[in-house]
């Protein structure tokens, strides 16, 4: 059975930090791109972060030099470490991965963030 669990999640100040955390099993993590995107109230969910197995990263522009993901293929997890963060930062997180035909796809449940004095 395959599953994706997100942790890390919280309320945060804006300026503070969090670290998420997404464990995979059922599948060879090692071998598939992992993501993480969000979600905020009435919007549609966004790509945040992306590594590939050959880790290869992208991030969405607003989270540059803030944001950063890395994945242990060791512990099968992809991490994303936020600083500096902002209101515009609150979301649903979920993490996804995807192999490298695209066919088989996995989403996580999501994890909370929220960003607020």
């Amino acid at each position: 059975q395959v599953q994706l669990v997100e942790s890390g999640g919280g309320l945060v100040q804006p300026g503070e930090s969090l670290r998420l955390s997404c464990v995979g099993s059922g599948f060879t993590f090692s071998i598939y791109r992992m993501s993480w995107f969000r979600q905020a109230p009435g919007k549609e969910r966004e790509l945040v972060a992306r590594i590939t197995s050959a880790g290869d990263i992208y991030y969405k522009e607003s989270v540059k030099g803030r944001f950063t993901i890395s994945r242990d293929n060791a512990k099968n997890t992809v991490y994303l470490q936020m600083n500096s963060m902002n209101t515009e930062d609150t979301a649903v997180y979920y993490c996804y991965a995807v192999d490298s035909t695209f066919v088989r796809t996995y989403w996580g449940q999501g994890t909370q963030v929220t960003v607020s004095s």
